[in-house]
């Protein structure tokens, strides 16, 4: 049984497994496997929507696991039938547009009609729901090296400038910073 026949047979559920290379993600997780129950949308609908949060926000060493939170907040919002009607014509355009089977493409070729259908309502609802989903949660803290709220004292003195994966910006552009000695 190939896993789009098992995700077919299990309902609403949307499932996966750590690759355990990120190591703060898999200090995070309870165990190698995890697993969406989707209450309003279907597999088919979940996966899509993980694979096309996957080309919008590209991060080719964050877990799907943290992509899966995109899919449940847009599962909860699909409560509205408004909005699961929406994401359900936006997945079949897209499935239509691939030829009947957009999870069946490869990477190039699946990019190719995301680009397509960029602006669209499912695009946009996509795109505005993982801004939040994907970037305001443990996991992503972890992965991308942010350490989360320190309190009111903030950052001054607690990991202001320990970012490490944008580079230093100019001193000019910098103001002075509190209790610092020049």
């Amino acid at each position: 049984m190939n896993r789009r026949r098992f995700l077919k047979g299990s309902g609403s559920t949307l499932m996966g497994t750590l690759a355990m290379t990120s190591m703060p993600i898999a200090i995070l997780a309870p165990s190698r496997s995890w697993a969406l129950e989707l209450q309003t949308l279907d597999a088919h609908q979940g996966e899509v929507l993980l694979r096309l949060t996957r080309h919008i926000f590209p991060h080719s060493t964050l877990e799907d696991a943290v992509y899966a939170l995109v899919v449940k907040d847009l599962d909860s919002a699909s409560a509205d039938s408004g909005v699961k009607g929406m994401l359900a014509d936006g997945i079949s355009h897209l499935d239509d547009r691939a030829g009947g089977d957009w999870l069946g493409l490869d990477d190039e070729r699946q990019l190719m009609h995301v680009r397509a259908i960029a602006g669209s309502d499912l695009f946009r609802k996509v795109q505005s729901t993982a801004v939040v989903s994907l970037y305001d949660n443990e996991m992503a803290f972890r992965h991308f090296g942010y350490g989360g709220e320190k309190g009111d004292a903030g950052y001054i003195t607690r990991g202001f400038n320990d970012l490490t994966w944008l580079p230093d910006p100019p001193a000019s552009a910098s103001g002075p910073v509190p209790g610092a000695n020049s």
